[in-house]
């Protein structure tokens, strides 16, 4: 007859695969753990960059009149039915802009050539040469030299150090006349010179002003038209930022939620005298806390109810995550009431007086169950 040899397994092999499995496990929740803990920091810039932005609109809102807050909200509602518009059509007002300022500069430009090609002009065409005059306190008496080639160059300057518009080449010949008016005496030949092509130039400048009036006019508007778009712009942006911050919040939540879940299904079962600790401290909690408590036992087990008058807690019959769930709250809430009861002082006792008919209630509840458990043991 042949041997048959049982096949025993090692206990040690077993509980080294135990303990490896159970580190895997560890090490995957700690992986987990920490991959959500780096999203939450993120998730808290973005919040501060939000609460940064719309607390910096409420102060500038605070700063702002009544009545003209109004108005920016009527005006508001008008610029966001037609932003996207306006979006699509910046680059097309940018560049009417620009041609519009170009005509104005060609128009400017005309009478720059007309007062430039004057006979009286030549005094005028180049740098005051003060060595070679002699004029060792003109610079003492002029504070900014002017002529015209360094006027014609800063027109046709294309490294962007050239005018912006043509009020500041207007300053710039105007202030070419009247250093020549200050430094000569009003019978110098120079003096006068300057003063006849001075008028001449204003009267020339006189015809060109109500363009360029209007153009500056529409070009405050359109800035301000611009300044509103960045600021609806910020708006729509920072929105869609709290909702999506809103959201993967929320994500975050059922996250943990279910990491809570899997931790708990794998503590391991609670003790008869853990069970019993755990009933005890029920009782010690406040009203609110201690309802609190009954609504986490209802959420796993939909036939307790947790607001009626009389309830029955059969701590054996809680699943193990439910236990923890308690034991975990209760702890924490003991610790807070605690530090409470601390600062409190005569107002805890009464404070308890109120509490103590609910807290009965769990204590005959617990007890009544325990009896009903000892009349089934043999």
């Amino acid at each position: 007859m042949e041997t048959v040899e049982a096949s025993i397994p090692d206990t040690r092999l077993v509980e080294q695969e135990n303990v490896e499995g159970n580190n895997t496990e560890m090490e995957d929740f700690k992986y987990r753990v920490d991959e959500m803990s780096t999203k939450v920091d993120k998730l808290e810039q973005t919040l501060i960059e939000v609460e940064q932005y719309y607390l910096t609109t409420s102060k500038k809102q605070l700063n702002t009149s009544k009545g003209s807050s109004i108005v920016k909200d009527k005006d508001k509602e008008k610029h966001i039915s037609n932003f996207k518009k306006r979006q699509q059509d910046a680059s097309r007002r940018e560049a009417a802009a620009a041609k519009r300022m170009q005509e104005l500069m060609r128009q400017f430009s005309t009478i720059f050539r007309q007062i430039t090609q004057h006979k009286w002009a030549g005094p005028f065409m180049q740098p005051v040469d003060v060595v070679g005059l002699g004029l060792h306190d003109y610079h003492e008496v002029i504070e900014k030299p002017m002529d015209f080639s360094t006027i014609k160059a800063k027109m046709e300057a294309k490294d962007g150090t050239g005018y912006k518009n043509v009020r500041e080449i207007c300053a710039d010949v105007r202030l070419i006349f009247k250093n020549a008016m200050k430094y000569n005496e009003e019978r110098d030949d120079v003096h006068v010179m300057a003063k006849t092509l001075l008028a001449k130039f204003e009267e020339k400048w006189l015809q060109l002003l109500p363009k360029v009036d209007e153009e500056e006019k529409r070009r405050k508007e359109e800035e301000a038209e611009a300044q509103l778009d960045m600021q609806l712009a910020q708006e729509v942006a920072h929105a869609k930022m709290a909702r999506d911050l809103s959201n993967e919040l929320d994500e975050v939540d059922l996250y943990l939620e279910e990491l809570r879940e899997l931790v708990l299904q794998s503590c391991r079962k609670m003790t008869t005298e853990e069970k019993r600790k755990l009933g005890t401290a029920l009782t010690q909690l406040s009203s609110d806390d201690l309802n609190k408590a009954l609504l986490i036992v209802a959420q796993n087990n939909p036939n307790f109810q947790a607001t009626a008058e009389e309830v029955e807690l059969d701590m054996d019959a809680q699943s193990e995550s439910t236990l923890w769930k308690l034991k975990i709250f209760v702890k924490e809430a003991l610790k807070v009431q605690g530090k409470s009861t601390g600062s409190m002082g005569d107002n805890h006792q009464h404070h308890n007086d109120n509490n103590n008919k609910r807290k009965r209630e769990i204590c005959d509840a617990l007890a009544k169950t325990s009896q009903k458990r000892s009349k089934k043991l043999p």
